[in-house]
């Protein structure tokens, strides 16, 4: 199924927590490991979850094409872990990058095909009006405006569980245009009665299974196959093959149902170092295939002549299947293929952030969790009302500076007298600060030395670092901004060095979790 017009991924981007924990730290606590070939998998830090991960790929992704997040006029989110069971998340997501306010916007959740839904849900609303989407939107050059489809997840189960041991974390983005180098040629679905394949029931965290094995495979190998035979394509000329993976071994089962060979799902498997990311799977498999350009002329690869870094000189399109399923049991079927922006295509752009980064002990790993500490304390700390928060979300999210009118220099907030020349100023020109800086101060908040709502995070993740940050203006100047400092060993931290902003949770009061920005290293995710 697909439509005589219809958008093309010109981009993508992808995140994983640069944290792991090895199947071997599992063995050593549990006395085995009940994920195959799962090798080590992602975990979140304290202050990491599906949003915080679905901004970092959406950024990504929007650098990679040189977009703004005003040229976007659809987003679409996917996770079945979304922090909050009710709540359009696609409004602070959208804020956090910069999507104008009247652009259209869709949640998908409730199952592992949630990411390849949303992904066919764009497909089918674009290509996007020439007109800018509002007030604030500025379309490129050509009058084109974009989707963003972006899958987060990081799903979880009881600690001695199959689920558990293969549950992981990541996040895909991919931008849609018109002028976009990969093209959706061929589009499927299929479902059928498979009731208890796995499950998350009302108010759980965790995801469940019944352990019938086989049942679970047939489930899994028969609705991938019921969407995957009416794409009519021919195993042999899959390049790449971005298939659902509960577990390392499961993908490679279902591989002759599907036509195609286990080096084609090994080719751009995310599963045995990140583990099961749920309805970041596929995008997250999709992704990679994309970016590394996995393609190429199936002949010459199965006669064992040497590949080229670039597969449209291995002559024709190069092609990538993304199947995904989802327990129920439902199956989405996409056929992928490059160099639809022709010979002077520049190919799908691409920024991916997967290494591995620091590993830790099975304890540390539950302590992440919030499995081992005793949750915020009760009382105390700094009360900011939600109404208060709302009002700085420009500063918190989209780094909003002002400028003074009198002197030039940079103001963060925007309010009072100017720090500069001290004049007291009633509106300042907005100015966005580039989210680049240079550490002017740094300290280590060690344990039990946290104001009371960074207890918990402290409790989880240890000792942190705060610095006071000149972010550097786009025309020059800066403005002294405090903020965390996360992904680096808070002592290293040292000034003179240069950092990039993030999104993080900052702490949550009455329910409401607050996000903000949060500084690294440049070079570390």
């Amino acid at each position: 199924m697909t439509g005589q017009r219809q958008p093309r991924i010109e981009a993508v981007g992808a995140y994983a927590p640069r944290f792991r924990v090895s199947a071997e730290a599992f063995e050593e606590a549990w006395g085995q490991f009940h994920a195959p070939g799962v090798t080590e998998k992602a975990v979140p830090d304290a202050d990491e979850d599906a949003l915080t991960m679905a901004y970092e790929a959406a950024a990504r992704a929007l650098d990679a094409a040189d977009r703004d997040g005003d040229e976007v006029a659809f987003l679409a989110f996917a996770s079945t872990t979304p922090p909050l069971a009710e709540e359009d998340l696609t409004a602070r997501l959208g804020g956090m990058v910069g999507v104008p306010a009247d652009a259209t916007r869709h949640v998908f959740t409730g199952s592992t095909r949630a990411g390849t839904r949303a992904l066919d849900a764009a497909l089918s609303a674009g290509p996007w009006s020439s007109e800018p989407s509002g007030e604030d939107a500025s379309p490129d050059a050509s009058g084109e405006s974009v989707g963003l489809v972006v899958a987060a997840d990081c799903p979880r189960g009881d600690p001695d569980s199959d689920e558990d041991h293969a549950a992981g974390a990541g996040a895909a983005a991919f931008v849609l245009s018109e002028s976009g180098d990969a093209a959706v040629r061929r589009r499927a679905e299929y479902a059928e009665e498979f009731p208890g394949t796995r499950f998350r029931r009302a108010g759980s965290e965790t995801v469940e299974g019944l352990g019938a094995t086989g049942y679970e495979r047939q489930a899994f190998t028969d609705t991938l196959a019921g969407a995957v035979e009416q794409l009519d394509v021919d195993g042999s000329e899959i390049d790449a093959a971005a298939v659902q993976t509960p577990n390392g071994k499961m993908p490679y089962r279902a591989a002759g149902a599907l036509g195609v060979d286990s080096e084609a799902i090994q080719r751009c498997a995310t599963v045995h170092e990140l583990g099961d990311t749920g309805a970041a799977s596929v995008p997250l498999g999709l992704a990679r295939a994309l970016a590394d350009g996995e393609a190429g002329d199936a002949s010459k690869r199965s006669s064992g002549e040497e590949r080229s870094d670039d597969p449209r000189d291995d002559g024709g399109e190069a092609r990538v299947l993304a199947a995904s399923f989802g327990s129920g049991a439902g199956a989405d079927a996409l056929l992928v293929e490059t160099g639809a922006s022709g010979d002077d295509g520049d190919g799908v752009a691409a920024s991916l952030a997967l290494d591995d980064g620091e590993q830790v002990t099975y304890a540390e790993y539950l302590r992440k969790r919030g499995e081992l500490t005793s949750g915020p304390p009760e009382g105390g700390g700094a009360y900011v009302s939600v109404p208060s928060w709302k009002r700085t979300l420009d500063q918190r999210h989209r780094l909003v500076a002002g400028k003074c009118p009198e002197c030039g220099g940079l103001n963060f907030p925007p309010e009072g007298a100017c720090n500069d020349c001290k004049t007291l100023v009633d509106e300042y020109d907005e100015v966005k600060l580039t989210g680049e800086g240079t550490v002017e101060a740094a300290t280590v908040i060690s344990q039990g030395g946290a104001p009371p709502e960074f207890a918990e995070q402290q409790a989880q993740s240890g000792d942190f670092g705060v610095a006071v940050v000149a972010l550097d203006g786009p025309d020059g100047g800066s403005a002294s901004v405090p903020a965390q400092v996360v992904a680096a060993d808070p002592a290293d931290v040292a000034i003179g060095d240069r950092v990039g902003t993030t999104m993080r949770r900052i702490y949550t009061q009455e329910g409401v979790t607050r996000y903000g920005f949060k500084v690294r290293p440049q070079g570390t995710t």
